[in-house]
């Protein structure tokens, strides 16, 4: 079994990245060299234009993609260094997503689908469902427990991505255009709410957003252009 490598370092170590895909006879780089640290705690925005590698960069920090080279590490932990198996299971406990489409599953209630990611891997202590539903009383969904998501709003839904993603009290904190198919205002109400539980719970928080309002929010702000990111 590989030993987890560690650091003094807790937090998000984001280390030269570079990726690249192979369409037919031409490299396509999409990452070159992408390098920052995001302290414990500490909240950061990714800006740029389309195509420029946010999404890309966000599942690869997430480990839903892998680097062609570079080195990610969460609270000193290289995750090249760990297995499938383990780096699923690292996954689960230290990393929450939330996506712009919510993809809640259709035919559990919502709490059945904020449950489920402490389903996968059960072995974290104390009561998950009462979590569950503390987190849905803190997003404003007591009342919606088991209702479907067919029966929720946009907005509602979305919500309910937020605690889904926070259930296993993650360290680390993934959005990907959380607010981009949201009116204004219950844009705003989840971006508030992002905020609130970020001091809440303390977590490391990372987002993807074209949104000029939210992005603003941020005392850290990173624009990628090109594959190459600048601090703002």
């Amino acid at each position: 079994m590989t030993e987890l490598s560690a650091t003094s370092h807790q937090g998000l170590e984001v280390h030269d990245i570079h990726k690249s895909f192979q369409l037919g006879s031409t490299t396509v780089e999409v990452l070159q060299g992408v390098s920052f640290v995001l302290g414990a705690a500490e909240s950061l925005v990714l800006t740029g234009p389309s195509g420029s590698g946010k999404s890309t960069l966000l599942h690869i920090v997430g480990t839903l993609d892998k680097p062609s080279s570079g080195q990610i590490r969460i609270d000193g932990t290289n995750l090249a260094s760990l297995t499938e198996k383990r780096l699923a299971r690292f996954r689960n406990s230290t990393i929450g997503f939330v996506f712009q489409d919510s993809h809640l599953l259709p035919q559990y209630s919502v709490l059945e689908n904020v449950l489920l990611p402490a389903l996968a891997f059960p072995t974290r202590t104390g009561d998950s469902t009462a979590w569950g539903k503390e987190l849905l009383d803190r997003v404003g969904l007591s009342h919606r427990l088991l209702h479907r998501p067919a029966e929720l709003s946009g907005g509602e839904r979305q919500r309910v991505a937020v605690a889904r993603a926070l259930i296993n009290r993650p360290r680390l904190l993934l959005c990907d255009e959380p607010t981009g198919s949201l009116d204004a205002a219950t844009a705003n109400s989840i971006a508030d709410l992002l905020f609130q539980l970020h001091g809440q719970e303390a977590n490391i928080l990372l987002v993807v957003t074209h949104s000029t309002e939210l992005a603003q929010r941020f005392s850290r702000r990173l624009e990628l252009r090109e594959g190459r990111c600048t601090e703002l």
